[in-house]
């Protein structure tokens, strides 16, 4: 075994083909990262027979002195069910590790253990889990748990939708307070378009607080993956809202109309005149509801005649799927319920597209107990997401004393892996 240094056009030929391939081991990934103060190496491991059997980016960052860690995101891409291939690689990058004088480093392997549902029934399961988990074990990784949250550099569960039929089809699969929400937010006029990297700043402002990037963070991912990277913006429409807010008024007082006759009608007695005014009350509540809403759409029409922005997502077309990286949208229109119009938008674009998957980035796996972030489950559950979990982190420890000293030092930063 033998490893060699590649090119970043090396690199992507070799993870493009890999079933293990992923947004992270490809030299835009690196590119980024490069950015925010990585040290980036694309290495690849090749056998006796001079065939490339593994390739892997690498990212490296100051601990403390002279001294590095590293960070393998989403794995070298390898066959881990090949004992002997495991320990080869291992053996090599140990000796790139010490040549980079590098303590320690972590992988999270692409392994995929289980796919489930919203209940957390297993739908498929990898037969070689534990026999992967023996083979990283004997070769002197450590295995940080099979986590339910985020306490791994990237998430260890993923909620993915399968682009497997119709749009129509996959709607009806929504959950519906889903499709109440995106039928709503069409009635009150949003709309979603597709925009230039010119427009990021605006988008930034509804993810600021929740992100831990910075603003220039997403200046370079856009230079990095370049078209594979797409911004979209929901804006309320403030014609659209005007009109759909006239349609939903006209609608109901023209059945509000019709009871009133009803009610005049000689013929409407008894039990029949008693069904017909309690209608005529729910009819007349419904219409002052439809009135405010006629009144604030052109209220909104007259002073924002362009409409608002007040939602935005970023995405990345990888492959056969697109990843959701980052959406979010201005609280002071959380009901306009952007958001889940947004999303829905793009997975009606990306499946005629003929994009496979739709991924919509970290879920958690408790799934029993509800927690603080039950909330972000069950908006992707939502959408028909599956519940996807990866093998989890390991730890390798190359430099036993000073991994030591390191883990008594109080750590200053995060170092931010997750796109």
């Amino acid at each position: 075994m033998k490893l060699m240094r590649l090119t970043e056009e090396e690199f992507d030929s070799f993870s493009k083909n890999h079933t293990g391939h992923s947004i992270y081991q490809t030299s835009h990934y690196g590119e980024l990262m490069k950015k925010q103060g990585f040290d980036v190496f694309y290495v690849g491991f090749l056998n006796h027979q001079e065939t490339l059997v593994g390739a892997s980016l690498i990212l490296s960052s100051p601990a403390f002195f002279s001294y590095q860690k590293a960070y393998i995101p989403l794995g070298v891409l390898t066959d881990y069910t090949n004992q002997d291939l495991v320990h080869d690689i291992t053996m090599e990058l140990r000796k790139f590790m010490i040549h980079h004088h590098i303590i320690f480093f972590k992988m999270n392997p692409p392994i995929i253990c289980s796919k489930r549902d919203k209940e957390g029934k297993i739908l498929s399961y990898h037969p070689e889990i534990n026999h992967i988990l023996n083979i990283l074990e004997d070769a002197s990784f450590q295995h940080l748990g099979f986590s339910n949250f985020f306490e791994n550099e990237i998430a260890r569960w993923h909620g993915l939708l399968n682009l497997h039929t119709s749009n129509e089809r996959l709607f009806s699969q929504f959950s519906k307070p889903v499709r109440n929400k995106i039928r709503k937010a069409d009635k009150l006029g949003i709309v979603v378009e597709k925009v230039e990297q010119e427009q990021l700043k605006v988008f930034y402002e509804f993810i600021k607080r929740k992100s831990p990037h910075s603003f220039s963070y997403y200046q370079h991912l856009f230079t990095s993956f370049g078209s594979k990277a797409e911004l979209y913006l929901a804006k309320i429409d403030a014609f659209k809202y005007v009109q759909k807010s006239k349609e939903a008024y006209e609608q109901v007082n023209e059945e509000n109309e019709k009871l009133q006759m009803k009610m005049q009608s000689a013929t409407t007695r008894g039990k029949d005149m008693h069904r017909i005014i309690k209608r005529k009350m729910e009819s007349d509540k419904i219409l002052g509801m439809e009135q405010a809403s006629l009144n604030r759409s052109t209220r909104m029409f007259q002073t924002n005649p362009e409409g608002i922005i007040i939602g935005g997502a970023i995405v990345i077309k990888e492959g056969n799927t697109v990843h959701l990286i980052i959406d979010g949208y201005n609280k002071k229109y959380a009901k306009f319920n952007s958001n889940y119009f947004l999303r829905w938008e793009m997975i009606q674009r990306f499946n005629r597209e003929g994009f496979t998957y739709f991924d919509f980035g970290d879920m958690v796996g408790e799934l029993k107990e509800k927690n603080k972030y039950s909330g972000l489950n069950d908006a992707k559950f939502g959408f028909g997401a599956i519940l996807q979990e990866y093998l989890g982190e390991f730890l390798y420890v190359v430099n036993p004393a000073m991994f030591q000293v390191y883990s008594k030092k109080k750590r200053k930063k995060k170092d931010y892996f997750n796109l």
